[in-house]
């Protein structure tokens, strides 16, 4: 697919104003994904937010093409699309971030591990004037049950090194649920990452950027159905190599992006697959 140049100007203007995008990426996630979209759907038509739920079908080898098809046919909010190769999940994701339609986006995990009601605290986030709405499995009034417990103690390692690295407030960068605005899509490219990496990568450049976030409690459960895609083993390095990029920028790029004021059209590049 060749690569699509836009500048930040014209981003922004595709983006349909008050409507929120969700994007999920699925891969052989039959068992859950019917629940996790109309779950999203429920709440977030409850809570009067327009919206349009994005799933990215990526190489599914079960029947979850099958029942995309089907909801799409009863659903006007959801449209599917097939993610050509290469596949995993940054490769979704990123699929995802070049076709979402709101001037705002919302990255949900398939197996509905993600509480829907959270979208909608971190919209009235946005709504407030922040740029981004960080979702924290680890602050009051966040609840966590089902998860494994090694994969629990890497996490909070990996993120105590991050946030000691970087001197956050925030404890759970990789945490992959987090909402940002249209601009602020924009403003992170090129995104280099192309795994799981890419959660690490999206808020890491937007903090070292300079936009504005807020921190919100979140829910999580772990998976009853499917397995999970993410393998501890093949991340480490690309994890390191994402986290140590943003630092360097960060170093480096002496605060210029704090001190960018009104960004010229041409200073800005949004970079699809």
């Amino acid at each position: 697919m060749p690569i699509e140049v836009r500048t930040l100007a014209e981003w922004v203007a595709e983006g349909v104003p008050g409507l929120l995008s969700v994007v999920i990426p699925a891969h052989d996630e039959e068992g859950e994904i019917e629940a996790t979209v109309r779950a999203i759907a429920t709440s977030l038509a409850a809570a009067r937010i327009s919206h349009e739920i994005v799933v990215v079908n990526d190489n599914s080898r079960d029947g979850t093409g099958a029942v995309l098809a089907r909801l799409g046919a009863e659903l006007p909010v959801l449209r599917v699309l097939d993610n050509p190769p290469p596949h995993g999940y940054g490769y979704a994701v990123r699929l995802g971030l070049a076709a979402f339609k709101g001037d705002a986006v919302v990255i949900v995990m398939a197996d509905g591990s993600d509480n829907p009601d959270d979208i909608v605290k971190y919209y009235r986030k946005i709504e407030e004037g922040y740029d981004c709405a960080f979702g924290s499995r680890f602050v009051r009034g966040a609840r966590v049950s089902g998860y494994p417990w090694f994969k629990l103690a890497l996490n909070r390692a990996a993120n105590a090194f991050i946030r000691l690295l970087f001197w956050l407030p925030y404890n759970d960068v990789t945490n992959a649920f987090k909402m940002f605005r249209r601009s602020v899509i924009a403003g992170v490219q090129p995104i280099l990452a192309y795994h799981f990496n890419l959660t690490v990568e999206l808020p890491l450049k937007a903090i070292v950027r300079g936009y504005r976030y807020a921190i919100v409690p979140s829910d999580w459960r772990g998976r009853t159905h499917g397995t999970s895609k993410f393998k501890i083993k093949e991340m480490g390095s690309r994890y390191l190599f994402i986290v140590f990029y943003c630092y360097l920028e960060k170093l480096l790029s002496r605060e210029d992006y704090r001190n960018r004021g009104d960004l010229k059209d041409s200073q800005l590049q949004v970079w699809s697959r």
